[in-house]
């Protein structure tokens, strides 16, 4: 067995009686105890690229379903629980955190006819329950509870939609954090399911036309790899309601490439049924027909995957859409639909310096979301932009909403930063006046802390932005704990949001640190490719320099610094503790992307071939994502930082044998007293729907590991 030798904290009279005893820094000695990984079997497997044999060990943990990485993964856990079980003030942490989230969440209200829908979680409940109600002051009901749907709140449902006349809601099924779906549908007003069930659904959202809709699926897989075979032939039908699915009609399928996602919508005008199809999660094509035609072929739209684009709206013969055609920071254009040529779009909004994130309608307008250093402004339009004018919003943070049908009155949107909770407003077209819809009410003055946004070089002089967040009058000498979190990929942005979860942080003397890094959308196409494919060191240069940046100007120290990411972030944290260990003490890669050689093989890993390239591409590929795949950058005798892996059995997007080999791996080449764990969540999935419960006993470990491996004192900080 391997042993770990680790420090352990005697905390004294942590049920201090008075606020004085409750508060003031915890004393602490420290003791040793021993932890005893599990043995792995290593075996000889692998694979040969382009004449270079690399090793793959513990290929066989990749079977997910064996008798021998069950006994793995329980046996994983046990030390990873008994270490979590063991810092004495995991309890006040996860009593803190109950207390935080413990407070009534609302979503914005969406309609259907005379109908309003409104998700509701009273504070604790795994999931939020679904709440109708006839007008907008009428008496609420229960529409659907997935509390009652399974024991362990593990069942999720989403509502994709009402049909034309309003009298049906299709909705999403799903189960244990899957990306695998069902497609149900209910009757509003009898509250009742008709019986339609759609299984094998991944991906897709329901595009209502008539009596029925159109929806994309996967063939079924075959029984006992639902959550790590390839996907493949995402293909449209149309399902038409009361009827069986195997009665549904193939709308589309392309027999030729079966690495292709494909989703529909159906324009507001009922007119054109749009086809989108996508290699990977960025540039897309679209195609388009007569929504009631069905046997008419697709004309192309946008084409050649040059390029990503969406349609906003079909309005007199014009599609109007949203592209970074030849304008990365994304331009806003119409379309003739007879005359679909790039050299004749007409341009309603040029490309500027900021990025263009999307443009939504409602009430009859148009409202062009940007963001600015990674913070969101919304500008009100018509349809050939002759009005153009900025909304004022509540303060500088993050906006989601701004979008409805023609005829809506009001529209709705939500407004949050670091320290400002998501808040729902309600717009009213006509005056543009807005009103506070609900703001929430939890144990947290926002007063007492700030947050700044900073610039930093990172290794090739790229200026990076880096939003920081503590409490007032902190002192900067050094010994702060910190999380530094990052993404860096798939064009996605960060923006400020707020986290119940970080409250645990801050309130404890920390710091939250998020960076833009290179590979996100925060500034533009340009911005993302330079973080894509050879260019992804890059990324975790920026990260790394984000770290650097944190200790040299006293936030913190290599000490007392945390990285944490999930999926793509979870290669972020993965690549960076690998190649600098000895800057970061604490690191979380969750449900990370971690073999860079293989992730193309399972599930739906073939769609970020466009991000990351693959080991199968080429030579230049191979030795690229070689030399940076944490898996296989991992040292016999380095000491890397204090880890805790985690992931989730039912992960079927990232699937768990990454983190399973990562672990191994880790495990075997680590040298040093920092504990090396697995947290391998049961009933769960990516994150998506994971319930409350199984959220705070996540948070509460994260924090409790952290800072723990820091031999942060002050530790635990109770409340009255």
């Amino acid at each position: 067995m391997n042993k770990l030798i680790f420090p352990i904290l005697a905390l004294g009279m942590l049920n201090a009686c008075n606020t004085e005893e409750k508060n003031k820094d915890t004393k602490n000695t420290w003791n040793q105890i021993e932890v005893n990984y599990p043995q792995t079997e290593k075996r000889d497997s692998g694979d040969t690229y382009f004449g270079t044999f690399v090793p793959d060990p513990y290929r066989w943990l990749e079977n997910d379903t064996a008798p021998q990485t069950t006994d793995w993964v329980s046996r994983q856990n046990d030390v990873t629980f008994d270490f979590l079980n063991q810092i004495p003030y995991r309890d006040y942490i996860k009593e803190r955190y109950t207390e935080l989230i413990d407070y009534p969440k609302i979503s914005a209200p969406r309609s259907a006819g005379d109908y309003f829908f409104i998700y509701k979680n009273s504070g604790l409940q795994n999931q939020s329950v679904i709440y109708y109600k006839k007008g907008e002051d009428g008496k609420e009901k229960v529409f659907m509870d997935p509390n009652s749907m399974s024991k362990d709140g593990t069942v999720t449902v989403g509502l994709l939609g009402s049909d034309q006349n309003d009298e049906y809601m299709a909705y999403r099924y799903s189960e244990a954090g899957s990306d695998w779906g069902e497609i149900r549908v209910r009757n509003i007003e009898k509250n009742e399911d008709t019986g339609d069930q759609l299984k094998w659904v991944k991906f897709s959202g329901a595009a209502w036309y008539k009596d029925g809709f159109f929806y994309s699926r996967y063939p079924a897989p075959a029984k006992g790899t639902e959550l790590s075979s390839t996907n493949t032939f995402h293909s449209v039908y149309y399902h038409k309601i009361g009827t069986d699915q195997s009665d549904d009609i193939l709308v589309y399928q392309n027999k030729n490439n079966p690495k292709l996602y494909h989703n529909t919508s159906v324009t507001e005008d009922d007119e054109y049924l749009l086809l989108y199809v996508s290699e990977g999660t960025e540039n897309n094509d679209i195609y388009f027909r007569k929504a009631g035609d069905f046997k008419a072929e697709f004309k192309p739209l946008i084409t050649g995957f040059m390029s990503k684009s969406s349609v906003t709206d079909h309005k007199d013969g014009k599609f109007y859409t949203v592209t970074n055609h030849n304008a990365p920071n994304r331009k806003f254009v119409a379309i003739d639909v007879n005359n679909v040529s790039p050299d004749h779009w007409e341009t309603i909004i040029e490309e500027t310096e900021h990025t263009l994130k999307t443009v939504n309608k409602g009430g009859g307008g148009l409202y062009a979301m940007y963001m600015e250093n990674a913070t969101d402004k919304i500008y009100r339009l018509n349809y050939d932009a002759s009005l153009f004018e900025e909304i004022n919003l509540p303060g500088t943070g993050s906006v989601s909403g701004f979008s409805g049908k023609a005829e809506d009155e009001d529209l709705y949107f939500s407004f949050t930063s670091f320290t400002y909770p998501t808040t729902i407003f309600k717009y009213n077209v006509k005056n543009e006046d807005i009103k506070q819809y609900y703001s929430p009410k939890l144990s947290f003055d926002p007063n007492d802390y700030e947050e700044k946004q900073v610039w930093y070089e990172s290794k090739d002089g790229t200026e990076i932005s880096l939003f920081i967040v503590h409490k007032k009058g902190l002192e900067l000498d050094g010994s702060n704990p910190t999380m530094l979190y990052g993404y860096g990929g798939f064009n996605i942005s960060l923006t400020p949001s707020f986290s119940t979860s970080n409250i645990i942080l801050l309130e404890n003397g920390g710091v939250y640190a998020m960076a833009n890094l290179r590979g996100g959308g925060e500034y533009g196409e340009e911005w993302h490719k330079q973080g894509m494919l050879t260019k992804k060191q890059n990324v975790f240069d920026d990260f790394i320099a984000a770290g650097e940046y944190l200790v040299e100007q006293k936030y913190t120290s290599a000490e007392k610094l945390a990285i944490a990411g999930g999926s793509n972030g979870g290669l972020l944290v993965g690549a960076c503790m690998t190649q600098r260990p000895d800057l970061f003490r604490v690191a979380f890669p969750a449900v990370g992307v971690l073999d860079m050689l293989r992730y193309h093989k399972f599930t739906v890993g073939w769609g970020w071939v466009p991000e990351y390239g693959s080991s199968d591409q080429s030579e230049e590929m191979f030795k690229y994502l070689l030399n940076y795949s944490p898996l296989h950058n991992l040292k016999k005798g380095v000491e890397y930082p204090a880890t805790m892996i985690t992931t989730a059995d039912h992960d079927d997007r990232v699937v768990p044998a990454h983190s399973f080999k990562f672990a191994a791996a880790l495990q075997e080449h680590h040298q040093g007293e920092n504990p090396v764990l697995i947290r391998i969540e049961t009933r769960a999935g990516h994150g998506a729907g994971k319930p409350t419960k199984k959220i705070i006993e996540e948070q509460a470990d994260k924090w409790a590991f952290m800072f723990w491996n820091m031999k942060y004192g002050n530790l635990p900080k109770q409340t009255e």
